[in-house]
């Protein structure tokens, strides 16, 4: 019997499990979302249904109502799910080599870096070029303040407050209000 993994890169990503960053499928994938993402950034505020188009072949889930303003950056986009009214002020960027949910009416202010790339502590590991991902869930009616950090593996309740330029390092319960770094209740 063989420990051999016969998975590729990409599915050990999607797992949350180490893997190394490279490989034709994760470059493909990477391609298809800087040509979308370079798209909608230059797309204009009076081309509302090209930016929708465009959002929608790039994240996994988009609600009714999402608002996007560009700058947007992110890995993938297929591993973000954003439901309705969602609204992502300018200069976002979502690192998702795993899930990144925001629920409904959540709202992020701008320069807020919502992560779900992690690497691992031991340092043999990360001179093989191993990183793996956690993670994020943001619940409904979240309101992050500008400059925030979010961590990998955080999740945050509903009609939590994120105070801007926190860092959140653990997860955050419904209806608390944090701040600072690392981020703790205020």
């Amino acid at each position: 019997m063989s420990n051999a993994d016969n998975r590729t890169e990409k599915q050990k990503m999607l797992a949350g499990d180490l893997y190394r960053a490279v490989g034709e499928e994760l470059a493909s994938d990477h391609l298809r979302a800087d040509r979308l993402i370079r798209a909608y950034n230059v797309a204009g505020a009076d081309e509302l249904d090209r930016r929708t188009a465009l959002l929608r072949d790039l994240l996994g889930t988009v609600g009714r109502g999402v608002v996007i303003r560009p700058p947007f950056h992110c890995d993938y986009g297929y591993n973000i799910h954003l439901g309705n009214d969602v609204f992502l002020n300018f200069g976002c960027m979502f690192l998702d080599v795993v899930g990144i949910e925001v629920g409904e009416r959540s709202q992020i202010g701008t320069a807020v870096q919502v992560l779900t790339a992690d690497h691992p502590r031991d340092p043999a590991l990360r001179r093989q070029g191993l990183e793996n991902g956690k993670p994020v869930r943001i619940g409904r009616n979240v309101w992050i303040g500008s400059g925030a950090i979010i961590l990998p593996g955080v999740s945050i309740g509903d009609d939590a407050i994120i105070g801007a330029g926190s860092v959140v390092t653990r997860n955050v319960p419904t209806g608390a209000t944090v701040a600072g770094n690392p981020a703790r209740i205020r």
